[in-house]
C-alpha cells in the first residue's frame, strides 16, 4: 500500500470501514457506506494513521465530532452515540490493521 497517493489510501479506508461498521437504530444495522459516512470518518482518521499517532481517546473525539441528523434534520446525534461497542472495537482493528499496512 506504500505506492497509492492519498486519495486512494482514504477511499480504500473509507470502504473497509463502510463495509464493516454500521450505527445501530431500534436493532437496525445501517452500514456506514450506506449512510454516506464512511468517506468523512476515513477523512478524519486517515491523518491519525500516516502521523502514527493513533489511539482509542483520539479516535472516540472524532466519532464524537461528526453528527448524524435523525428525523429530517430534527436531531443530531454523535456517531459516536450511534456505534455499537463491538463496531468501536472492530474499528480500531481496522485501523490498526490499516496503519501497520501503510
Amino acid at each position: 500500500m506504500a505506492n497509492i497517493s492519498t486519495s486512494e489510501a482514504i477511499e480504500s479506508l473509507a470502504a473497509e470501514i463502510g463495509e464493516n461498521i454500521y450505527i445501530d437504530v431500534a436493532k437496525w444495522h445501517l452500514y456506514l457506506s450506506n449512510a454516506h459516512l464512511h468517506t468523512v470518518l476515513a477523512e478524519r482518521l486517515y491523518p491519525m494513521l500516516t502521523s502514527k499517532s493513533l489511539n482509542e481517546d483520539q479516535v472516540l473525539k472524532v466519532l464524537q465530532s461528526i453528527p448524524v441528523k435523525l428525523g429530517g434534520g430534527k436531531r443530531e446525534v454523535p456517531l459516536a452515540d450511534l456505534l455499537p461497542m463491538q463496531c468501536q472495537v472492530n474499528l480500531m482493528d481496522i485501523l490498526e490493521q490499516f496503519q501497520r499496512n501503510l
